[in-house]
Order: C-alpha cells, then sequence, then structure tokens
C-alpha cells in the first residue's frame, strides 16, 4: 500500500502542477502549442532536454550495459557535453535567427522543399520505430518488476508487460495531444527533480549498504572488487571502443543534441538566445553528473550479484532498486521511473506533431490551413504514432547486446544521413540540393547493408563515421554534375527574439570541456 500511495501521490502532483502552470496559457496557436509560446527559460529548457533524453532506456539499459561492461560507456554521456557547447556557440543561434519551428524546415532554406520533405518523414519514421517502442518496453521492465504487475493481475508476465505499455502510452499521449510542449517541459522539470533525487538514492543506499554506514567505505568495497568495472578507457574489441569517440560517435552526439528536432525543440521554445545558450549549457554540465545515476549503479550490481545476470543484463537496476531502497521509497521511485518514461515519450510525440503539421501538413495537404487546424492536425498524428508504438514496443524484448546498444543501432539508420546533410549544409556552401538527397538514400543503403544484412567486423559506431565520409564524397561528386544554384547567405535575424549571446557562454564552454578531458584522465588505466 505504500508504494502505490507514494506512486500515486507524486504522479498526481506533477499532472496538478502542469495544469495548475497552463491553466491560462492559450494552447491554440501554433507557437503556443508546438513551442511553449517561445517564452521557456534556461532552467526548464535543461530540465525538459535532460529528461527528454534520460528515460528508462538510461535507468534500464545503460546500467546494464555498465554492469557487463563497465564504465568505457560513459562515453555516450559525458561527449554530450562538447556537442551542448557547439550547439550553444554555434547552431541555436543559426536556428534562433531564421526563426525556426523544426529543423526540416532549415533544410528547406538551404536546400529545397524535397530534401525537406524528406528528412521530415525519415524523423517520423525512426521515432516510431526506433526510440518510442524502447522507451515504452524498458518503462514496462522495470514497473512490472517493481509492482508485479504480472502477479497482481494473474496473467503471464509477457502480458503484464504488454498491459503496462499499453497504460503508459496512454498516459503519455494525454500530456502531449492536450498540452502541447509547455505542459511536457513543465512536467519534464519536476520529473527531472525527482529524478535526480531517486536516482540518487540508489547508489547513495547501495553504497551506504556496502560501507556500513560510510559511502567512501562503500564506493571503495567495489572498486576494489572490480577495478576493471572503473576503467573509461574501452578496449578495441569492447562494447565501445575508445577509438569510437574520434569516428562516428562525434557525429553522433553532434546530431542528437544539435540537430535532433525531439532535443532542440526545447531551445527553438526559449524566450530569447541568452535562456537557449543557458538551457543548452547547463545540460551540458548535468551531463557530466549523469553518470552517477545511469552507470554507477550497474557497476554497483555487480558487485552484489556477480555475473549472475549477465544473460539478462537489463534486469540488473530493477533489481538494485527492490534490494536497497526502503518500502516508503519504491513507490514515489517508479513514479519519478514513470515520469522519465513519460517524459521522452510525451516530448516525441510532440516534436513529431510538429514536424508533421508545420512539415509536411502545412505545405503538401492543406496550405490555408490555420493555426488551429494544424493543432488538430498535430493531435490526430500523436494518436496514430503513440498507437503505432504502443503496438511495436514488445518486439524490442530480445537484444543481445542490450536495449541500450540496439537503441543506438537502431539510431544510425536515420541519425547519420540527416546529419550528414544538415552539417554539410551549415558549413560546405557548394553542396547541392541534389547532393543532399542522394547521400540521404545512399547512407541509408550503406548503414543497413554493412550493420543489418552482411558480416562486416567493423564497430557500428565506427561505420558512423564511414558513412559519414561516405556521404560527404556522395556531395561532393553530385553536386559536381547537378551543381548548387541556390544562392547561400548567412541568415539575418527575424526580429521575434532577442539574439544577443549569453556573456557566459565562451568561460562556461571551457571550463565544461576541462571538466570532461580530467574525467578521462583521472579514469584511464
Amino acid at each position: 500500500m505504500q508504494i502505490i500511495l507514494s506512486f500515486v501521490g507524486f504522479t498526481a502532483f506533477v499532472a496538478f502542477y502542469s495544469w495548475f502552470k497552463l491553466r491560462k496559457d492559450s494552447l491554440s496557436s501554433r507557437d503556443g502549442y508546438f513551442l511553449g509560446g517561445r517564452s521557456l527559460t534556461g532552467i526548464v529548457i535543461a530540465g525538459s532536454m535532460l529528461l527528454t533524453n534520460i528515460s528508462t532506456e538510461h535507468l534500464i539499459g545503460l546500467n546494464g550495459s555498465s554492469y557487463k561492461n563497465g564504465f568505457i560507456i560513459i562515453a555516450w554521456e559525458v561527449t554530450s557535453a562538447l556537442a551542448l557547447i557547439v550547439a550553444a556557440i554555434y547552431f541555436i543561434p543559426t536556428y534562433l535567427k531564421m526563426g525556426l519551428t523544426t529543423i526540416p524546415q532549415y533544410l528547406e532554406s538551404r536546400f529545397d522543399s524535397a530534401t525537406r520533405t524528406l528528412v521530415a518523414f525519415f524523423l517520423m519514421v525512426s521515432f516510431v520505430v526506433t526510440l518510442l517502442p524502447i522507451v515504452l518496453f524498458t518503462g514496462a521492465i522495470n514497473l512490472e518488476s517493481i509492482f508485479n504487475v504480472s502477479e497482481v493481475l494473474e496473467v503471464s508476465k509477457n502480458e503484464g508487460l504488454w498491459i503496462t505499455v499499453v497504460v503508459i502510452g496512454l498516459i503519455g499521449s494525454c500530456y502531449a495531444i492536450f498540452g502541447g510542449l509547455k505542459a511536457v517541459a513543465y512536467s519534464d522539470t519536476i520529473n527531472g527533480i525527482g529524478l535526480f533525487i531517486g536516482g540518487l538514492l540508489v547508489p547513495i543506499l547501495a553504497l551506504w549498504d556496502i560501507g556500513e554506514g560510510n559511502l567512501l567505505n562503500g564506493l571503495n568495497k567495489v572498486y576494489e572488487h572490480s577495478p576493471e568495472k572503473f576503467n573509461v578507457i574501452g578496449a578495441p574489441d569492447s562494447v565501445l571502443p575508445f577509438s569510437t569517440l574520434f569516428t562516428g560517435l562525434v557525429i553522433n552526439q553532434l546530431y542528437f543534441w544539435g540537430m535532433n528536432q525531439t532535443i532542440i525543440q526545447r531551445a527553438l521554445g526559449a524566450r530569447n538566445l541568452v535562456e537557449a545558450q543557458k538551457g543548452l549549457l547547463y545540460t551540458g554540465a548535468l551531463k557530466v553528473f549523469v553518470p552517477i545515476i545511469i552507470v554507477l549503479p550497474g557497476v554497483i550490481g555487480y558487485y552484489y550479484f556477480g555475473d549472475a545476470m549477465y544473460d539478462n543484463q537489463d534486469m540488473i537496476y530493477p533489481e538494485l532498486v527492490k534490494k536497497v531502497l526502503p518500502l516508503s521509497l519504491v513507490g514515489f521511485f517508479a513514479a519519478v521511473v514513470m515520469g522519465a518514461v513519460l517524459s521522452t515519450f510525451n516530448s516525441v510525440l510532440n516534436s513529431t506533431a510538429t514536424i508533421f503539421s508545420v512539415g509536411i501538413y502545412k505545405r503538401l495537404i492543406d496550405k490555408s490551413a490555420t493555426d488551429t487546424q494544424l493543432v488538430r492536425a498535430g493531435k490526430i498524428s500523436s494518436t496514430v504514432l503513440a498507437l503505432v508504438a504502443i503496438m511495436a514496443a514488445p518486439l524490442v524484448a530480445s537484444a543481445p547486446e542490450g536495449l541500450y546498444q540496439l537503441l543506438q543501432q537502431l539510431n544510425g539508420i536515420f541519425f547519420i544521413p540527416i546529419a550528414s546533410i544538415m552539417i554539410a549544409g551549415l558549413f560546405i556552401p557548394q553542396i547541392s540540393a541534389a547532393g543532399a538527397k542522394v547521400a540521404l538514400f545512399v547512407g541509408l543503403a550503406f548503414y543497413i547493408t554493412t550493420t543489418f544484412i552482411l558480416e562486416v567486423d567493423i564497430h557500428f559506431v565506427h561505420i558512423w563515421g564511414i558513412e559519414f565520409l561516405l556521404n560527404l564524397l556522395v556531395m561532393f561528386v553530385v553536386s559536381r554534375i547537378y551543381p548548387n544554384t541556390k544562392i547561400c547567405t548567412q541568415p539575418q535575424a527575424s526580429g521575434e527574439l532577442e539574439v544577443e549571446q549569453w556573456k557566459y557562454t565562451k568561460p562556461f564552454s571551457i571550463l565544461l570541456t576541462i571538466i570532461i578531458v580530467g574525467i578521462y584522465i583521472w579514469l584511464g588505466q
């Protein structure tokens, strides 16, 4: 009963807080629904970006991976800060000066409408077949483990997971469909606070238990038990070799934090450039500390359980939660997990609705559509995509290297081709629209062939880097045959927002870079 009461209490509080903050807002306009009225502050942006990024695929997937592989997988997290620095200094000023609502809008301005439509379609497919199903399934794993849904309902475990997936999907859909970006951002901020509190409690209580009342002693015992798990330098044959940090991982991080609609939409909703840059850099600072929540518990799990769960690594975090948290806090933590799932799920739905309404419906279906009609189209598309994601979720159940690794492999299908043409568009004026479109399909075919069809003995992150170079080569060759006839000019301020830079952007960025390098020097062996 304690578990259920604390779960319902925290979940209800988040819902009430979001409603209270939105009760006087207009959600019928395009900016009001899709961009939160362009009124978001740095703290709200950071909280929303972080929780949109960190969901159960991290709590479950990354902790499962660190249980098996150790600290080498922190590269997914700490290098994000470097990409956020680039996004804050270069990408977001460009986007805000153009008054963008979606990233595909930029592609139409730089290339042509066909490129924009292709990318919009790619993004919608990638969200519904990769990210959303994995987020739903990992959330269901955690909640099933905590509440024993299958036993309570007297059904099989598989049926219990299905039911949990459906419930999470329906609740998340309500946030995104009826509240828009601002409801997502406000609920994310509260859930983000809960995630940090609940997430920190797991390793703190575990180390307190291991160290018999002394956290440092507990950490030392975990280290002495398996010092190899704390090494951040991945071997060439490991799940994430150190060399990948300098190949495909760079491209992936730049895309995810600087060009990914789901993430960058929070910064596009900023009240001005200063708040947008604050939000991005605050997120970067938080990402440096996130491994305490989504990597360290997995290594602690190895101390408790040894290699007994190597064949089912994605269950290590739920088992650790049940072992170290008192009953009075398990319900609260389950609510935090629920919030993390809802955050990513409803954020992706809102971004997908934005892409569909502004990028496809307004341009291809009803060019005279009013803001009210665009919002309605966004709500309908969110509903359809949510249903598809719910049905697809159980299909990701079997992942040999864990669900997080599967997510990254699937992301590469769409992320790297889009990142290639975005980076080329921003930095190489001679690249033409024809070159961009051909590169999209060449990159897509190359990655699917080398990763899922042929047995190529190259790490998939290295394949990202090879694909990026191949795409650039294709763009150069095709652009020589079909030259760029569009004049590329630097964007001018639209007048809608203040675009004066935050005065601490560069000092903050330098400090973050030093911290990241310091982490690798400190934990490198």
